[in-house]
């Protein structure tokens, strides 16, 4: 959020597009999309009917839940939902209510209900874009997901200001006024939906696929009693303001649910507005007028805002000091691997004289006794074998730990498929899982840094390695090597691990190898199949053989 795994060689993702090249197929939902787009439609049929509670004659509702429902599905599945989404939502949408076709061009309504699922698809695309640029500090996690509850429902009023302006009559609305309130119902509407109801549900989904890390945002007793009286004291000022005649003001409760989320993150923020919720959205169900119902509801959508906002600001910012914890650890791990390389150099340099020696005289051994056809001739020709085999293990480990500096050289990825191979089987050999490397076309060639370029390669199979060690059978881990006109790609394949295994390290060994592999003008990709299998397809420019 699996098969076993039998042939050969298991199936890998397509190969990556090439630049300019797009396929509508792009859209088409999986295989496992289907039972998603089925729920949700009657998640959405059900939700539209609750949200008729807080609508009002020619206006949105006041409180739509199924926009946090499509905003969910959205942020799990993809913005390549997007139609599919809104090809849902105009079903449900005609089918509960036919007279939406009504006195109206068919096109006009049927646009009218799948430009907000467009303008929710379009803006979760657009802050995944940017995320994966990891340019912004806002956009560390979990702040994406907080900008795209709040932006969302912003853009999709922002979609439907020209036909308001345009074509009032199809919201029921006549008049300048009316228009505003009109879209400020419409945004209020979807924001209370996506804060409250998209945030449960994608924890419950990452619950039930096994991916919650589950931490109680109350850490201890002092802190619950400081929750509870901050966000008390907020409500009690708040309701001694409106006894006092001064209506609904809602500074009081922002700054509680403010104070919590920034003192103990999105989560403890979550609870404390739904505190808030409950108390409001009783009071404004059923028959209440528009305006004053809307006054609640903008100064409860303000609140709502403030309060997650400030708390995924929260999440963030203990993310990010994780992060820095993290590649502090990692530094200090440089320096460690520095001196221990140092130290196996030199090692590998006193190790290598001597055996280099051995393997002459076992050679020269090995041919006195060739016509014997005896034990002497057979135990010479052993002894010849595995010294040969020592040695040239010797130059491949002194090639790798001897230099890693150097400017990029044409590479045949034959030489650095025979290095990885070297050094991964006995790994693999030793944590008992199979490893199967397919033969590589000698004449493709990069232009790499082979040390480095082999130690990207070594930290996927290696983690494909341990990843298939959690199993009592595992799967064997699959390498192989395909290439196009511009590019080659190397593909390590793994089933994951039904119970996964928490070893000891830091968990950067796909990081590192994403880093090598762009720095040498390449991608790498990762992803998990509907068949349990997980894919890394690290492509780098092919240049030509010489």
């Amino acid at each position: 959020m699996s098969a076993s795994l039998s042939t050969p060689l298991a199936p890998r993702p397509a190969e990556p597009a090439r630049p300019g090249r797009f396929s509508l197929r792009v859209f088409l939902p999986d295989q496992g999309d289907w039972l998603a787009l089925a729920l949700y439609a009657v998640g959405f049929a059900a939700m539209h009917r609750l949200a008729a509670y807080w609508g009002g004659s020619g206006f949105y509702s006041l409180w739509f839940p199924a926009a946090g429902l499509r905003l969910a599905l959205l942020w799990r599945r993809g913005a390549r939902l997007t139609p599919a989404i809104a090809l849902v939502e105009i079903a449900v949408d005609v089918t509960l209510t036919p007279a939406v076709l009504a006195g109206v061009p068919w096109t006009v309504a049927v646009w009218g209900i799948a430009r907000p699922v467009l303008a929710y698809g379009a803006t979760i695309a657009a802050i995944g874009w940017l995320a994966e640029r990891r340019g912004a500090a806002l956009l560390t996690a979990p702040m994406p997901l907080g900008l795209a509850l709040v932006l969302a429902p912003l853009v999709a009023t922002l979609s439907a200001v020209p036909q308001a302006l345009t074509s009032p009559e199809l919201t029921g609305v006549t008049g300048p006024r009316e228009i505003v309130v009109s879209l400020a119902a419409f945004a209020v509407g979807d924001l209370l939906g996506t804060l409250f109801i998209a945030p449960p549900l994608l924890w419950l989904a990452d619950a039930l696929a096994g991916r919650a890390r589950w931490r109680w945002p109350l850490p201890s007793i002092l802190a619950g009693i400081e929750t509870a009286g901050v966000l008390g004291l907020g409500i009690g000022l708040a309701e001694l303001l409106a006894r006092a005649g001064l209506g609904m003001q809602p500074a009081p409760v922002l700054v509680a649910v403010a104070w919590i989320g920034l003192r103990f993150g999105r989560a403890a923020a979550w609870g404390a507005l739904l505190v808030v919720v409950l108390r409001v959205l009783p009071d404004t169900a059923g028959a209440m007028d528009t305006p004053e119902r809307l006054q609640r509801h903008l100064a409860l959508a303000t609140i709502v805002v403030a309060g997650y906002l400030a708390g995924s600001f929260a999440d963030a910012q203990t993310t990010a000091r994780a992060m820095l914890e993290r590649r502090d650890r990692l530094l200090f791990q440089a320096e460690r691997l520095k001196t221990l390389r140092a130290m196996s150099v030199a090692v590998i340099h006193e190790v290598s004289q001597p055996l280099s020696t051995l393997a002459i005289e076992a050679r020269h051994l090995h041919r006195l006794t060739a016509g014997r056809g005896d034990e002497i001739a057979d135990g010479a020709a052993l002894i010849d074998r595995k010294a040969e085999h020592l040695a040239t293990l010797i130059r491949r480990l002194r090639r790798f730990g001897g230099h890693a500096e150097g400017a990029p050289q044409p590479l045949a990825l034959t030489a650095l498929m025979d290095m990885v191979a070297t050094l991964a089987k006995a790994e693999a050999r030793e944590a008992g899982v199979a490893l199967s490397i397919t033969p590589v076309d000698p004449a493709w060639q990069v232009m790499a840094q082979e040390v480095e370029l082999a130690q990207a390669v070594m930290n996927l199979v290696r983690n494909a390695v341990q990843a298939a060690q959690g199993d009592a059978m595992p799967d064997p881990v699959l390498v192989d090597v395909t290439a196009n006109t511009a590019q080659v790609v190397i593909h390590v394949v793994n089933r994951a691990p039904v119970h996964p295994v928490v070893r000891d390290g830091m968990g950067i060994g796909t990081h590192v190898a994403r880093a090598i592999v762009e720095a040498h003008g390449g991608t790498l990709i990762r992803t998990h199949g509907a068949d349990g299998m997980v894919h890394a397809a690290l492509s780098l420019p092919l240049i030509e053989s010489r």
